[in-house]
């Protein structure tokens, strides 16, 4: 089976994921995330449509709960370049490693004028206000409903009956 490789596609970069983890953090303000629970947001707020939030900003493939299991390294390389960039923060304590929107990170976001960028922040605001306050379980409990519909989805376009494509 080949791996799926996120790192080359033009929406998966270090600087796209950075993005959209400040646009997630700063929508969370004064709150902070986990890398686990920013690595489920930034699956999340590409992918809002599947979850009965506003329209999607990727598109809706097949099999696209698969992009979870490699997210882990490309979200992180994205929060280096934008700690890099003071436009998130990391603290580490008690509980464990948490991040948290920069001392730069709105006056950046602000300066960006582009169409996607002002939907991905609306969806940012949106998964934050849906599931920023879930607890870990609660989160996972979610998520793992979402793949059971999309499993389903894609039960159907495998169908061998000639059935729907």
């Amino acid at each position: 089976m080949s791996k799926i490789d996120l790192s080359h596609n033009s929406f998966n970069g270090s600087l796209e994921t950075g993005i959209r983890s400040v646009c997630l953090l700063l929508a969370a303000f004064p709150n902070h995330f986990d890398l686990q629970r920013l690595i489920v947001f930034d699956y999340l707020v590409v992918h809002t449509g599947d979850l009965d939030g506003p329209t999607s900003l990727h598109p809706k493939i097949p099999m696209r709960s698969a992009e979870l299991l490699i997210r882990r390294d490309i979200v992180e390389r994205g929060l280096l370049l934008m700690i890099s960039r003071r436009l998130v923060d990391r603290q580490a304590s008690n509980e464990g490693i948490f991040y948290h929107a920069g001392e730069f990170a709105e006056t950046f976001l602000s300066s960006l004028t582009s169409a996607y960028l002002r939907k991905l922040q609306d969806r940012a605001n949106w998964v934050v206000n849906q599931f920023g306050t879930l607890s870990d379980l609660e989160l996972k409990q979610t998520t793992n409903h979402v793949f059971d519909r999309w499993l389903e989805e894609f039960q159907i376009i495998q169908t061998p009956t000639g059935g729907e494509l």
